[in-house]
């Protein structure tokens, strides 16, 4: 089956043709390990999840290199360090923990392999010494920076000038550098932070040059697919451009660059500020099943802007449980829909998916229904425990508590009408009282039993 995926970096689909005939390789960009995954981190794990599984489906299991890296050095990381009173050890191993539990619980497969940055310094420092051999590169007051002006092509994957950069880019102006687009690729560590030996005296890497090493040394000069947020294309892909393509210059690094675009809560920008902010931690805590998430990423095409919404929640919930209940009836045929294959083999159309699983469970195909779901992440061998506990029905409860106000309107107390809306609170249960009546709606984290007292 041919592949064909969007290229960043050429503003169109292309036809993947894997630099080794037969093996397929990509690199994704991972986590900086200091905190939970919040729900946006989630998206590239799921988007680029599901390219791992078609592609392991087309080319076989073994034929796949998936590298994911954990940026396990950093000034975020340093600083929670600081805060906390914690060392960096703790705090990156528990924090590489809670990822891989949360990202285990949305469906998703381990990578091949899952680098640690601090376990290559010394093929970064090697990197380095290697562009300031050739001219890419120099050494200033113990940083080295790269000429951003080497490499003729900067700018070519987001689209930008070299002078446009400098007229609107938030760079780091510094006395030692040569131009103000220079980026760091080694900085000099005092006693209290991280540091490793180099030529330039003890310090720690940029950031940026942790991925171009680690994907040069797992994935050789040149790769299939790159792949992350469109946060990172500029200016974190166009300098792994940069300094891997001067370093390498026998290879041309990654073929197909691959990003996804970002997510928003309810119509607005995920921030603390608004309230809307929430770990992936936070949705499955509050009993939002793990597969729910992901439908609810599924139905949004990668390149497109994602929206999380309740009401997208709430559905998503209920049309898993419907697939799930039929998916219970039989056993799969061990081939996932041709059409849902197709739909993915075509820059990984999530959304058109979805609308081949409605199809197949309108027409009662539960063989290619329950096999397409596992395919896709959203089952594993058996149908999820939570999808077969009853939908409890509030109408009763909301028709009580009607006629709990009507008595209270009538003798002027409420506490029978307060004491009720306090226990569906508790429930997980969000109580609406208006003139044209009563809604009771379950939220995430109803706990059905808790309502067993109000019977």
């Amino acid at each position: 089956m041919d592949i064909h995926l969007h290229n960043t970096k050429t503003r169109q689909k292309e036809l993947l043709r894997p630099v080794v005939p037969g093996q397929v390789s990509m690199y994704v960009c991972g986590p900086t390990v200091y905190d939970r995954a919040h729900i946006g981190n989630a998206r590239p794990v799921i988007v680029f999840d599901v390219l791992f599984r078609l592609l392991r489906h087309v080319y076989g299991a073994d034929a796949v290199t998936y590298v994911r890296n954990f940026t396990d050095v950093d000034d975020k990381i340093n600083a929670r360090a600081a805060a906390s009173g914690r060392s960096i050890g703790e705090i990156t191993e528990e924090t590489i923990k809670w990822y891989h539990e949360d990202m285990d619980a949305l469906g998703t497969l381990r990578p091949t392999k899952e680098p640690r940055a601090t376990d290559w310094i010394g093929a970064m420092v090697e990197m380095i010494e290697g562009l300031i051999s050739s001219g890419h590169a120099y050494a200033a007051e113990g940083h080295v920076l790269f000429r951003v002006r080497s490499y003729e092509a900067y700018g070519a994957l987001s689209g930008r000038s070299v002078d446009d950069m400098i007229s609107g880019a938030r760079v780091e102006v510094a006395p030692y550098k040569e131009d103000p687009l220079d980026f760091v690729l080694w900085k000099p560590s005092s006693d209290d932070l991280p540091g490793w030996e180099s030529p330039w005296g003890r310090g720690r890497p940029g950031w940026h040059i942790e991925c171009s090493a680690m994907a040069h040394g797992i994935l050789g000069d040149s790769f299939d697919i790159h792949g992350g947020g469109n946060d990172l294309m500029f200016p974190h892909h166009e300098n792994e451009i940069a300094q891997s393509c001067c370093a390498h210059p026998e290879g041309d690094f990654a073929h197909i660059w691959m990003h996804n675009e970002m997510l928003q809560v309810e119509g607005k920008k995920m921030s603390k500020s608004l309230g809307n902010f929430f770990t992936v931690r936070d949705l499955l805590d509050q009993g939002v099943p793990g597969e729910v998430i992901r439908f609810v990423f599924l139905g949004t095409h990668y390149r497109k802007p994602m929206d999380w919404t309740e009401k997208k929640r709430a559905e998503a919930e209920a049309t898993l449980r419907k697939f799930y209940a039929q998916a219970a009836q039989g056993v799969g045929t061990g081939q996932p829909y041709v059409l849902i294959e197709k739909a993915l083999a075509d820059d990984l159309n999530t959304a058109g998916a979805i609308a081949e699983l409605h199809q197949l469970s309108l027409a009662d195909d539960i063989a290619e229904l329950r096999y397409s779901l596992q395919f896709l992440g959203l089952m594993g061998d058996d149908v999820p425990a939570w999808s077969k506990a009853p939908v409890v029905d509030l109408s009763t409860y909301a028709d009580h508590l009607s006629r709990l106000r009507e008595a209270a309107m009538e003798n002027k107390d409420f506490s029978a009408v307060d004491a009720m809306k306090t226990a569906l609170l508790e429930a997980g249960v969000e109580v609406k009282m208006s003139k044209q009546g009563i809604d009771l709606e379950a939220k995430p984290g109803f706990d059905p039993a808790k309502l067993e007292a109000l019977k």
